[in-house]
């Protein structure tokens, strides 16, 4: 029976002693040559195989831990580390590897019980000592950043950390939640997958990764992501209160689309407030509720309130197209045209072949060029559509505010105020009054460049008399004119070249 279980062991168990012990120091010497010309992955083999001749001899564990390092795989060096000085407890090249590896690993607390242990043993590893300091007062000043949600010193006390812990996977997750704070998310993602290629399993990084997917308005995968990592982690206060934010912002949102949708507009307002209360943090979705929120503005015709809106999503996206033109139509609303023309022009910027854009601003540009002239719909005081006869009434009442006879006993300044203003009255008329020149003038066109007469050709007088009858308003019920009055004259433009001068007598 015992001649049996010989027969079944490995080859290496038949040779005495001292052959194994010969073939595993000869595998140990190739090994030392191939590291010392740099081929790790070789010399690696070759202390295996030493290994498998002689599990026993530390220094073969010892070895092999270098090669590791030098292969860039702490967590396999750490393991033959821990072997050696398990062997021998007074293995001090043991001892500073595992304080290398555990360095390296961000794991300050076994590092510095590995220094304690070197220590006792007569040995020091004063660099080693600084590196421990050096981590734990970056993760310290990180964690103090953060919990000030200063994200991007806590990201840069982290990046200094792993100039030091360059395999730290929890440095690492930390620094991919900074990332995510900041809207880095391709980066935050990258670095989460960094760890998980590691451990798969890492409930931290999936967690970064739902939090970048909820940031980006992918709700659905970014909740698939928070549940698997309650699964692995079902005390994992981070993914509980970013999963609640997540569900709570979801349902908010979609309450605010039905009841814009509903026509409940103030109820829609309200709800979508409600929303961006929830997680400043959340850039994505926040923009699209103060687009939101700025629509429903508008049709409440809180106009500064939508303007706004638009202005806080754009900060928070600059490339939010929808936010540029509802801002713009805000804009044209409030006839504020050279905001709106530089809003179209943007517009325009992103995509310079879409004809509606194109058309939109040269609507912007000629109401922007119409704005620059005199408004003589406001002039008259009525509106851009109204007929004939509101236009007769609204002349008839502002002629009569400003006649000069109803100023005689003003101050000059008051007299040349009402004058122009009289004179304005008689503009606005004649061009109203005129279908073609009014289709001209509500077009943009200049009216000179219609072949007509233009805005120095009008008559006040001539326009009054029409209306009133006679010279002036001697005559006018209310206005006490009588028929011998002294003559009173006034000159209503004679500087202006080309501008006609006239006088009224007043009875």
């Amino acid at each position: 029976m015992a001649a049996d279980e010989a027969m079944d062991t490995e080859t290496s168990c038949i040779l005495d002693p001292d052959t194994q012990k010969r073939l595993a120091d000869e595998k140990k010497e190739e090994g030392n040559q191939l590291y010392k010309l740099k081929q790790y992955r070789d010399a690696l083999s070759k202390y295996s195989e030493a290994i498998d001749l002689c599990p026993q001899c530390v220094s073969f564990y010892g070895n092999r831990s270098a090669c590791y390092l030098m292969l860039g795989l702490p967590r396999q060096a750490l393991e033959d580390a821990k072997t050696s000085t398990n062997l021998d407890p007074e293995f001090t090249k043991g001892w500073t590897r595992v304080a290398r590896c555990c360095v390296l690993l961000g794991d300050t607390v076994s590092a510095k019980q590995a220094l304690t242990k070197l220590g006792n043993l007569g040995d020091d590893n004063p660099t080693e000592q600084r590196n421990v300091e050096t981590v734990e007062r970056m993760v310290s000043d990180s964690q103090q950043a953060y919990q000030t949600k200063d994200y991007r010193k806590s990201l840069w006390c982290l990046d200094k950390a792993l100039e030091v812990a360059t395999n730290s996977l929890t440095i690492k997750t930390s620094r991919a939640e900074c990332l995510a704070f900041l809207g880095r998310y391709t980066e935050a993602s990258e670095a989460a997958n960094s760890v998980l290629q590691f451990d798969n399993v890492n409930a931290d990084a999936i967690y970064v990764r739902g939090l970048c997917l909820y940031y980006e308005d992918n709700v659905d995968r970014a909740f698939t992501h928070f549940t698997q990592v309650l699964r692995f982690a079902p005390d994992h206060i981070k993914a509980k209160e970013i999963y609640k934010k997540a569900k709570s912002l979801k349902t908010k949102k979609e309450e605010g689309n039905a009841a814009f949708k509903a026509g409940k507009l103030d109820e829609a307002y309200n709800l979508y407030s409600d929303a961006l209360r929830i997680d400043p943090f959340n850039r994505t979705t926040n923009a699209k509720l103060y687009f939101n929120r700025a629509t429903v503005a508008s049709k409440l015709k809180k106009t500064a309130e939508s303007i706004s809106d638009c202005d806080k999503a754009l900060e928070l996206d600059p490339n939010y197209t929808k936010a540029l033109l509802r801002r713009a139509k805000t804009y044209m609303e409030t006839e504020q045209y050279e905001d709106a023309v530089r809003d179209y022009e943007n517009v325009m910027k992103k995509d310079r072949g879409n004809m509606e854009y194109r058309q939109l601003l040269q609507e912007a540009k000629l109401e922007l060029k119409k704005s620059k002239r005199k408004d003589y719909y406001k002039i008259l005081a009525v509106d851009k559509n109204a007929n004939e006869e509101e236009i007769k009434k609204a002349y008839r009442k502002r002629a009569m505010v400003h006649h000069p006879d109803r100023h005689s006993g003003a101050t000059e300044a008051e007299q040349k105020d009402h004058e122009h203003k009289f004179k304005e009255v008689g503009e606005a008329y004649a061009i109203l009054s005129d279908e073609k020149k009014r289709r001209m003038y509500d077009s943009g066109q200049d009216i000179e460049d219609g072949g007509g007469h233009g805005y120095q050709d009008v008559d006040p007088n001539s326009i009054f008399q029409a209306f009133f009858g006679g010279g002036g308003m001697g005559g006018h019920p209310g206005m006490g004119g009588g028929g011998g009055g002294g003559g009173h004259h006034f000159h209503m433009g004679g500087a202006q070249p080309g501008a006609q001068s006239f006088s009224f007598q007043f009875g």
